[in-house]
């Protein structure tokens, strides 16, 4: 996965947004925070693996591609933000006898940790169990690459339309 291209494009679209929306010299973590946290929320709830009463299956494999990436976009605003772009992200392997359900809520530990303490060891422990966590949903460093090119466009233009 090219971070470093992934970093470049957050890093125009928060300039775009930023200045679209008069936002300069305001401090944004806490907002960044709370959206990063709704996003992992948005995509627990197209899994459906916590929801134990129900039958019916997950979203489209698609549809939680999208909203993984969604969530992808406000980690690399959140490392751009507190500095850490140029982090070597972890490399590990996602353990299959870990539920769906425990990797999402260690994602939520994790953000609250970095929240706390904002140092580039939480940010990569996030960063790198994000990774895990669409890993153990199926998807390829490419797929999610690619969808993240594609979600970024449709952010640009929903800035077009005055979103």
């Amino acid at each position: 996965m090219n971070l470093e291209k992934l970093f470049n494009m957050q890093r125009q679209l928060n300039e775009r947004i930023i200045r679209e929306h008069q936002l300069e010299g305001q401090d944004l973590l806490a907002e960044q925070i709370l959206a990063l946290e709704v996003e992992l929320g948005e995509l627990a709830n197209e899994t459906r693996c916590f929801k134990y009463w129900s039958n019916k299956p997950p979203a489209d494999r698609h549809i939680i591609l999208e909203e993984y990436v969604d969530g992808l976009h406000f980690i690399l605003s959140l490392g751009i933000v507190l500095k850490f772009e140029d982090v070597q992200l972890q490399e590990k392997r996602y353990d299959s006898e870990i539920s769906l359900v425990n990797v999402f809520q260690r994602v939520f530990d994790l953000i609250t940790k970095l929240s706390e303490n904002q140092s580039d060891e939480s940010f990569i422990e996030l960063f790198t169990t994000y990774l895990l966590l669409g890993e153990q949903l199926g998807f390829t460093h490419e797929d999610i690459e690619q969808a993240y090119f594609e979600k970024n466009e449709v952010n640009h233009k929903r800035q077009d339309e005055g979103y």
